[in-house]
């Protein structure tokens, strides 16, 4: 956790001095593959069959490139940082809450879309994001985006629950019994900009505009209402898998969630389904960014092409209920994915997501807002109880 603060530290004074965003010189050509391409990423995000034969999208990389795919999970934005700060990885499939600070912290390189065929396809509304975009430099390749939902038992829910007050409140679930201890919430600092979009819809007179900008009085109502949650929390999760087992074993009845978990314990016949509440949801847009001291340069271009060209984006689309960087993913059969898939994915609910971003003082919507630097150690208290 000390490794995790001084990354956070750091990530904070390189804004607050106006850190340079060139981390180094940008490549201009290609050679030969180096043999493999190092990965850190999120569970289910690099599938070679080996869940599910149906999903595959390295095997065939591996037999064109002779680049081996090697694959680090990490379960959360600030598990990938201290990767990333450590080395020996090439590229990480970063969420917006992490891509900044790893371009404010000079662990990642700008990349040179003249050396991606296939940066031309990109959906327009993430080609040039914030979170990999800095004065028009680009620290990375889109990958993947989605919601953050409201995952629930249906035996427990007749009907979809409406709010995520199921999560936040104490309160009688419709079996009759009580949400205390058959709930979860998320193990990351950035679950406090949950609480702030639910105090958004229901504390309208905090003046909360943006999730992730909480000035002192925003951010601790946000603070008193995890530790509420706290007396209500069975578990904060951090692992997909782990939490898949709890809703099948553990007696879990509700919890944010990603796509990945709903889709898998649906394919497993569990009594699963997800929704988006009347407060909307957080999400994420992942970019896959390479080290600044990345070995395997090549391959790691080669992986990035690949994203964007083969069948990943389409099938990774269905596999984890999200939404491919190119559009034509949806539709031109490279894989399974459909327009209806698309759709039912949120592809045309992108300007309802309240993406993941790091927490700046100096933010946008008021004078000074509490840097994320405080919301990891604060939220650390709140899980132990203070």
């Amino acid at each position: 956790m000390n490794r995790l603060m001084r990354g956070c530290s750091a990530f904070a004074i390189a804004f607050a001095l106006g850190a340079n965003a060139i981390a180094a010189d940008m490549k201009t050509e290609l050679g030969p593959g180096e043999g493999q391409v190092n990965i850190v990423a999120w569970p289910g995000y690099i599938e070679r069959g080996e869940t599910d034969p149906a999903f595959d999208w390295v095997t065939k990389f591996e037999e064109a490139t002779s680049c081996k795919v090697n694959v680090k999970t990490a379960n959360t934005s600030d598990e990938m940082v201290a990767l990333m700060n450590e080395g020996g990885f090439d590229l990480v499939t970063a969420s917006g809450d992490a891509s900044l600070r790893l371009v404010a912290g000079k662990r990642v390189q700008p990349i040179n879309p003249a050396l991606i065929p296939s940066w031309k396809d990109l959906d327009p509304r993430l080609e040039s994001a914030p979170w990999h975009t800095v004065d028009g430099v680009h620290y990375g390749t889109p990958y993947m985006w989605g919601p953050n939902v409201l995952m629930y038992n249906t035996n427990v829910f007749n009907e979809p629950p409406t709010s995520w007050k199921v999560v936040f409140e104490e309160m009688t679930l419709p079996d009759g019994k009580s949400n205390k201890g058959r709930v979860q919430a998320y193990d990351g600092p950035i679950h406090v900009a949950d609480a702030a979009l639910y105090l958004m819809h229901h504390k309208p007179e905090l003046g909360i505009k943006s999730p992730y900008e909480l000035n002192e009085e925003q951010y601790k109502a946000a603070l008193d209402l995890l530790r509420q949650q706290r007396q209500l929390v069975g578990r904060y999760w951090h692992d997909a898998f782990i939490q898949i087992d709890d809703f099948k074993n553990e007696g879990v009845v509700a919890s944010g969630s990603w796509p990945f978990q709903v889709n898998l314990l649906q394919g497993q016949g569990a009594p699963i389904a997800s929704v988006i509440p009347e407060e909307g949801v957080t999400g994420w847009a992942d970019t896959t960014m390479m080290h600044v001291d990345a070995a395997n340069p090549n391959c790691a271009y080669m992986w990035m092409e690949h994203t964007l060209s083969s069948n990943l984006p389409s099938d990774l689309s269905v596999w984890f209920g999200a939404n491919p960087p190119v559009l034509a993913a949806c539709s031109d059969g490279r894989g399974m994915q459909t327009p209806e898939g698309c759709t039912k994915n949120g592809l045309d609910d992108f300007e309802k997501v309240r993406f993941w971003t790091t927490p700046v003082a100096n933010c946008a919507s008021q004078e000074q807002c509490v840097p994320y630097y405080r919301w990891v150690s604060d939220y650390i208290g709140v899980i132990g109880g203070r």
